[in-house]
């Protein structure tokens, strides 16, 4: 005797039965197999996870996708550029930002390599990269992530452009140089130029005569 389906089936008549009798035991099993193993738990790569958010966001700025590549960043982000001034918030640096994506034309930067570190409880990320560009050639970008919701979200971005240590002194020449320009005379408290300070006065010069002889 054998059982199959719960019913008990006489092995002689076996190869009389259809299919279909072999097939119910069959799939029953392997969905006993599937729901009795265990579930695969192990996390994601971390450092796949922010590699893919931070090449999603500069894919988002060449396609001038403007709420994605913003969608990236937390709300009290930072965003340090080249020049001294760009210092933005996330708000500020989206007002600066959206002409260009407006007409279609953001930047396009690639990472050419990328270093990843996790502090120990595993919540906040930070990165450097080398950077293609083709605007400001050979960069740098270094920033720092943090989980929101179990989304990595990018909490400062700074975008620098490394300088050769053989060409420093000229640029350092030069940016001084820049700053100079730059600086504006000082303004007069009253609006009105200072006065002349008039020139001091000389005592006559007495001619002098020989003394007449008596």
């Amino acid at each position: 005797m054998r059982l199959d389906a719960g019913r008990a089936v006489p092995l002689h008549t076996l190869n009389a039965l259809p299919d279909e009798v072999f097939r119910v035991p069959t799939v029953s099993l392997l969905l006993f197999v599937l729901a009795s193993a265990p579930a695969n738990t192990a996390p994601a790569d971390p450092k796949a996870a922010i590699t893919a958010v931070l090449d999603d966001w500069h894919q988002a700025a060449a396609a001038a996708d403007e709420a994605r590549y913003f969608g990236h960043f937390t709300d009290d982000a930072v965003y340090l550029g080249t020049d001294a001034t760009e210092r933005w918030t996330r708000d500020e640096f989206r007002a600066w930002a959206k002409p260009y994506f407006s007409k279609g034309e953001a930047w396009n930067f690639k990472a050419t390599s990328r270093h990843i570190f996790f502090s120990k409880d595993g919540a906040v990320a930070w990165f450097d990269e080398a950077l293609d560009t083709p605007n400001l050639g050979p960069s740098r970008g270094s920033g720092v992530l943090v989980k929101d919701a179990g989304t990595w979200k990018i909490a400062q971005y700074n975008l620098s452009i490394p300088i050769p240590n053989d060409v420093l002194p000229e640029v350092k020449r030069r940016i001084e140089r820049h700053l100079v320009r730059s600086q504006k005379p000082p303004k007069s408290t009253t609006g009105r130029p200072p006065a002349k300070v008039p020139a001091p006065q000389t005592p006559p010069i007495k001619e002098w005569a020989p003394a007449q002889a008596n």
